[in-house]
């Protein structure tokens, strides 16, 4: 459903330093599940026909994957995000040239998303110079004519800047964005982790966490990607349902959970990921130490079972170190501070949060306000600041 976002897509692409430009293919999914409303298997076929035969997409490598038309639409039970990815990603690997040795990387990008002009650049350059497996670019969601759009969008990403700041606030190795519009990987690491998986959401939260298991994940800073700030009706949660919510007023988007969190996790990383290796008393006792909801937090989830199982399978104290981080991986981590908000902390004003998260940050030029809910430039101050650190 994004023919009337493509031109400005192609727009920014055309932009791209052209020798990068002819050495990148675009391959676009062009998808919808076989139960979707003619309005939008119309709108598909258009976004089909501009793409394969608009003359001045001539000089961009083009190439179509049409998971729209009768009989080549995606089954309703599994049509969405993930298995459109994964189709493109797939299909993605036979255009390679395997005889020669250059890097072959997979980057994935949405339609209603434009981005910087030096977007190529910093992608071949960044993956190049620093032999890159897998990483993120760097975004900044659009701002649109609509203030009250405005604000949601604003206030989402100081959500998704606060929860990535206080990961790295904590030492958590899963301290990265999870934006599928921004991710990329080597052909490799992508074959490695088994591909991109089939969810209907979140698919990019599960292949970033997957790659982190197995590669370093590198944030490309100089460079950006644009995401809409549209509604959307989707996926059950991200960008576009969280804009919805904000219209719907259904709560209050303002609170967050404490920063109090982050020290929780902090300590426990402390302990957890020291490279002595310890008895599971030894960590539930620790835990328990630094707080009775992170210990009944590893008690429910069958931490002493489950660390007795590591060491006792594990060969070396390298590889017993390495199952610390696939054992409490992003999405225990992501359970265990929702579990600290919901038994411990609560939620707070979400610009009370950031202001103690970044005293904590040891950040000194902390905006003044009087209101819990500032004017949207200072809103939009707060951002800045969020995206510089995280």
């Amino acid at each position: 459903d994004e023919f009337d976002n493509l031109p400005k897509l192609i727009i920014s692409l055309k932009k791209q330093n052209n020798i990068y430009l002819k050495k990148t293919l675009f391959l676009f999914v062009v998808n919808n599940s076989d139960k979707s409303g003619e309005e939008l298997i119309q709108n598909n076929l258009n976004s089909i026909e501009y793409l394969k035969n608009t003359a001045e997409l001539k000089e961009i490598n083009i190439s179509v994957i049409d998971a729209a038309s009768v009989g080549k639409s995606l089954p309703d039970k599994i049509a969405g995000v993930g298995l459109a990815r994964k189709i493109g990603m797939d299909s993605a690997l036979q255009y390679f040239n395997y005889d020669v040795n250059h890097v072959k990387f997979l980057v994935c990008l949405d339609a209603d998303c434009t981005v910087s002009e030096n977007y190529l650049d910093e992608l071949f350059s960044c993956i190049n110079h620093n032999k890159l497996k897998a990483g993120y670019v760097k975004y900044h969601h659009q701002l649109t004519e609509d203030l009250e759009i405005n604000k949601a969008i604003i206030v989402y990403e100081i959500f998704l800047r606060y929860y990535v700041l206080g990961l790295k606030y904590a030492n958590s190795p899963y301290a990265f964005h999870t934006i599928g519009s921004t991710m990329f990987c080597d052909y490799e690491s992508y074959i490695k982790i088994e591909g991109m998986n089939k969810r209907k959401a979140a698919e990019d939260f599960y292949f970033m966490e997957k790659l982190s298991k197995a590669t370093s994940i590198y944030e490309i800073k100089n460079a950006a990607v644009y995401p809409s700030s549209r509604p959307s009706w989707r996926v059950p949660f991200g960008t576009g349902q969280r804009v919805n919510r904000y219209l719907s007023k259904t709560q209050n988007e303002y609170q967050i959970y404490s920063p109090q969190i982050f020290d929780v996790l902090k300590e426990w990383s402390k302990v957890f990921h020291n490279k002595e290796i310890e008895s599971s008393n030894y960590y539930l006792m620790k835990a328990k130490e630094i707080s009775i909801s992170l210990y009944d937090f590893l008690i429910q989830n069958n931490f002493e079972t489950a660390w007795d199982r590591i060491k006792e399978n594990s060969k070396s104290t390298e590889i017993i170190n390495n199952q610390k981080k696939l054992w409490f991986d992003g999405f225990r981590t992501l359970k265990l501070i929702h579990y600290l908000r919901d038994n411990q902390f609560g939620l707070i004003n979400i610009f009370d949060a950031v202001d103690q998260l970044l005293l904590k940050c040891r950040y000194k030029d902390i905006p003044k306000r009087k209101e819990e809910v500032p004017s949207i430039s200072l809103q939009q101050e707060y951002l800045s600041i969020l995206r510089e650190l995280a």
